[in-house]
């Protein structure tokens, strides 16, 4: 597994680029084979550092965990114990999810994702919003985004896993398009469309 370990506007020590990769090693094995990489980013926030994992195990299968404390070896053992926390609560279904994926379901649909930064309101000198022309939002980014083809509960798992706001995927029994997402609650919603 290729490991990239960086920090935002911080030096960091060869100790703990060698202790986060050793480490992150070792909670991946356990529970895949061949993980293909994980990004480690740490930062500073007033007087506290942050930790922020990022591991992609395997096709659309990507765990987040965030983490922080007063040093960064904590803010790390943190982030990593969130990562563990959410393997150990699937453990059954992550462990076979790795062989099951390729042989037995479709390959996912790929779509685009924009980033879209909103544009501001011109303003006319009397303080009144103008009416002239419609403002747009800009895209910012745009990447390719796989859209998996998953039963409910895989991917309320992976929702979670991720620790996103958001999945959509294409339903394996209706075969359409759906969306679970977090809400404000702490409760998952899901979102499948009425076919008529």
């Amino acid at each position: 597994m290729h490991i990239n370990v960086a920090g935002k506007h911080l030096d960091l020590s060869e100790a703990l680029k060698h202790r986060v990769s050793s480490q992150l090693s070792s909670i991946t094995t356990r529970y895949f084979e061949d993980a293909l990489e994980a990004d480690v980013t740490f930062g500073r926030a007033r007087s506290f550092f942050t930790c922020d994992i990022n591991v992609h195990a395997g096709r659309g299968l990507t765990l987040r965990g965030e983490g922080e404390a007063f040093d960064a070896h904590s803010a790390f053992d943190d982030a990593a114990e969130h990562i563990s926390r959410r393997l150990r609560r699937y453990r059954k279904r992550v462990h076979s999810q790795g062989r099951l994926t390729t042989r037995t379901t479709p390959y996912a649909e790929t779509a685009n994702s924009y980033v879209l930064q909103p544009s501001e309101p011109e303003e006319s000198p009397d303080t009144e919003l103008s009416t002239s022309a419609p403002t747009y939002a800009t895209i910012i980014a745009e990447q390719k985004t796989d859209i998996a083809f998953l039963p409910v509960s895989e991917a309320v798992m992976r929702l979670d896993l991720s620790d996103g706001p958001l999945l959509v995927f294409r339903n394996s029994v209706s075969r359409q398009i759906n969306v679970v997402y977090r809400r404000d609650d702490g409760n998952i919603g899901w979102i499948d469309p009425v076919v008529t």
